[in-house]
């Protein structure tokens, strides 16, 4: 229990251990004044049936408290619980429109790259037409060399021919 409980209890006790020691003197008559009208009565009871009320009534008042205290925590948990909702929600769609957006980028770059490749393959196939037509020429001209060279060491003649040189 906390200090203000105990220290509530404590005065209660004493409040009635006090009642008790005195209830003789708390029963008996008096003549009250209440303004208009004199009554007899025993003035001990009244003062504390006022003081049964007043803790009747904070007692009351606490648990009132107490109620709207617990009522509107529950109302907070449930908001905040929603609030987290849809916190995670917006978190998840965010998550997927970057991952539809990265699926497009990887797309995008995966078809960038696909043209890359087809362009290279096509000057690859280009230079390799020129190479082999190159070499083809060459191969012809080496072999009229050698078909001369045939011809003049069958002839007997090795005068080269410079005019017919590349």
């Amino acid at each position: 229990m906390r200090i203000r409980s105990l220290l509530l209890l404590l005065v209660l006790a004493t409040v009635a251990v006090f009642t008790v020691l005195n209830w003789s003197v708390f029963v008996t008559p008096t003549t009250l004044s209440l303004g208009v009208t004199s009554v007899q009565a025993p003035l001990g009871l009244i003062m504390l049936g006022l003081l049964v009320f007043l803790i009747a009534f904070f007692l009351v008042f606490v648990v009132y408290m107490q109620s709207s205290v617990l009522l509107d925590t529950r109302r907070h948990t449930k908001e905040m619980q929603a609030s987290r909702v849809l916190a995670a929600q917006a978190e998840a769609s965010r998550l997927t429109e970057l991952r539809e957006y990265l699926d497009a980028q990887l797309r995008q770059q995966s078809s960038r790259d696909e043209a890359r490749q087809a362009a290279m393959l096509a000057r690859i196939d280009t230079l390799d037409r020129d190479l082999l037509l190159q070499l083809e020429q060459s191969e012809k001209s080496l072999s009229a060399y050698i078909g001369e060279l045939e011809d003049r060491l069958d002839t007997g003649s090795l005068k080269p021919d410079v005019s017919r040189l590349p």
